[in-house]
This record gives structure tokens, sequence and C-alpha cells, in this order.
């Protein structure tokens, strides 16, 4: 360890040379006054959560470290103190470093204090996440016009997938839609400069209605500008999905009689800004889910169980307790978000407003899931 930290970290960046992996991030709470916002246990949150819906979507692997808290003073928040007094350092970088310093010496100067540092303050806490992926632009992200906050969140209900997801017609309708009305946008015409394909659409129709889902019920207030995609095949064996990384255009040679069809899959990297009381929740302010027309019939039927087992104090309900480290107000504020959600989708649905047809992986044999699979009050 001393060898490696005395070689890679002596350049005070990310080296990826010499090394045998990608890098790893380390991410802590922080939310000083005037440093970014950052809440580990969302990270927690949101891959836990993503897995318990099956989600299309990829949420990275979040792991609990902790570290003691003068050894990551010498070993990591001296090096970051020095490297952010630059002026290639945003001020909120340098207002967290400090703050970290400040907690080293004094951890009861953080607050609170239980979410950046151990009962006892020996011990500083976050998760470990590997990233992968690279950013979308306007097509996916918006056009982010209207500035941070609801405005942009409101922009980006305007792209191609989330027009498709508030029309009332059939999938294939909705997928024309949503493509046709984005296009009259030139940011996005540009950004998106051929229609993409109706599987394609429809996978990032569930992959979007699931993030606006978990944002909702998390209160995630960072989402636009912030999701991400891989390169992937997609093809069919066996009656099962399968998919395999795209790097080149054509596919390999081991794949191709299964004609494949090579997809942007979504990534949601960054969901740090999510679980605390503080954080304004965009999903639900600019009524996200109340405009949805379009969602997966899977993830609908386990968040309506989710509901049920949250209000019965059920199993899934004390892994929430007992499992994040999690304040009783900040649970409290999870579960009211899922039993709204709950209600939302149920009221659209049964008013006939909610088409629950919304499983992609059927386009790649060929067929259109228009018929819903489940019904409304199913679990």
């Amino acid at each position: 360890v001393e060898a490696f930290e005395a070689k890679q970290c002596r350049e005070r960046r990310i080296v990826r040379d010499g090394v045998s992996g990608d890098p790893i991030s380390f991410k802590m709470t922080m939310n000083g006054t005037e440093t970014s916002a950052t809440f580990a246990p969302a990270a927690l949150l949101y891959y836990h959560f993503s897995r318990y819906f099956h989600a299309h979507v990829a949420v990275p692997v979040s792991v609990y470290r902790s570290m003691d808290r003068q050894q990551h003073f010498e070993r990591v928040v001296r090096t970051g103190v020095a490297v952010s007094s630059g002026s290639g350092s945003s001020a909120m970088n340098r207002a967290g470093w400090k703050t970290l310093a400040e907690g080293a010496k004094n951890p009861a100067s953080y607050r609170p204090t239980r979410e950046l540092y151990t009962a006892n303050g020996a011990l500083i806490y976050g998760v470990m996440l590997q990233t992968d992926g690279r950013r979308y632009g306007a097509e996916i992200n918006g056009t982010r016009e209207s500035g941070w906050g609801a405005g942009q969140n409101r922009d980006f209900q305007e792209t191609a997938p989330y027009l498709a997801l508030r029309h009332d017609g059939p999938l294939k309708d909705a997928i024309r839609h949503g493509i046709e009305r984005s296009r009259q946008n030139p940011i996005l015409r540009k950004a998106m400069p051929t229609d993409p394909t109706s599987t394609q659409m429809a996978f990032w129709m569930t992959e979007i209605a699931e993030i606006v889902l978990l944002d909702f019920i998390f209160s995630q207030q960072d989402r636009v500008g912030n999701i991400d995609y891989v390169d992937l095949w997609h093809w069919m064996e066996d009656g099962k999905l399968r998919t395999a990384q795209a790097t080149t255009a054509e596919p390999p040679a081991g794949i191709s009689d299964f004609g494949p069809e090579r997809l942007r899959r979504s990534v949601i990297n960054d969901n740090d800004a999510g679980g605390k009381l503080q954080y304004a929740n965009f999903a639900k302010t600019t009524t996200m889910l109340q405009k949805l027309r379009h969602f997966p019939p899977g993830t609908y039927q386990r968040l309506q169980r989710m509901v049920a087992d949250f209000e019965a104090s059920g199993p899934i309900y004390r892994w929430l307790s007992e499992s994040f480290g999690l304040s009783e107000r900040q649970i409290k504020q999870v579960v009211t978000n899922a039993v709204q959600a709950g209600a939302i989708l149920a009221d659209s649905c049964r008013a006939g407003r909610l088409q629950l047809s919304l499983e992609p992986e059927t386009l790649l044999t060929g067929e259109w899931p228009d018929k819903s699979s489940v019904a409304c009050s199913e679990q």
C-alpha cells in the first residue's frame, strides 16, 4: 500500500497507467453550507432497490466502507486540501476538503456527525463504487435550457423517450410521437440526428420510467445531466435476452447469426443527492409520475408489493430501517414517497391512463407488447 500510494498518488490526479484496473470511487456524505450535496447512503439505496425492482437501468454496485479517521486525514485529506487550494479547483470542492480537515480534528464539527463518522468518532465511512459508461447528451439528459432546478427537470420531460412515455396511444404510436415531437427542438434534433429504432426507444422509455420512480422515492435532486450509457449487443437466444459489450460497429462472429441489435443502455452512476429531507425532490415537484402513460408491469407489481409491505412494517420495511444507516425521519420520507408513488400509478392505471405493457425485450422478437400483462390491482 505504501509503495503504491508513494508512486501513484504523488501526481495528485487519477492515474490509470501502471494499475491493474479502473479507478474506484470512495464517496462520503458531505453537506456543508458551502459544499456540494452528497449523501453516501443514497448510493446504497439506489443499488439495492434497483435490484429489488429488477431494473433495466444499470446502477453500480455500492459497498459500505469505513476507515480510521486519522489514517484518512494523513493518506487522503491532507493531499486533498493541498491540491484543491489551486486555481483549478471549485469553491465547493475546496470547502469540502476544508470540512473534512476540520472533522479529522473534531468529528463533532460536522453536523449531523453520525452521517460522516461512526458513533465514537474513530472511523469515517462512506461507499465504494466503480462507475461505467459515458454521459448522454441532450437526447436523454435534456437541453437544460431553463437552468438548474425545476426548469431543467421540465426540459428533461421534452426528450423523445419521455414524450413517448407521456403519450396516450399504443406503444408504437407513442414512440413515433416522441421522436417527431422532440425533433421540433433544434438542440434535441442535433443531439439525435437519426431516428432511433423502436427497440432502442422502448428500452430508453423503460429505463427512464425506472429512474423517475427511484428518484421520486428517494428524493433525488440532481439527476438531470447525470445519466450515462454503455453500448451493448442484444439478441434473443433460446427464448432469453442475451447481451454483450459492443466495442465494434459489426457484431462479433460468435453472435452474428442471431441478428443482434446494438443499443445504448442507460446507467445512473451519480446517485448521491437523495435520501435527505433537505434535498429537493424534482421528480415529485414537476409531477413526473403523474404524466406517465406507459410503465413496465413488473416494476408496477413490485412497487405495489413494497407499498403493502411498508404499510404492514414487513420484512422490506425492516430491511430499509436496519440496513442503510438512515434516521427515523429519513426512513419515514422513503416510506411516504413510496406509498405516494404507488397510489399515483395505481390511480392512473384504474382510470385507464396508464398502460402496463412496457416490456422492451418483446420487440427483439418482432412483436409489440401492446397488451397489458397484469391488472392494475395485481401485486
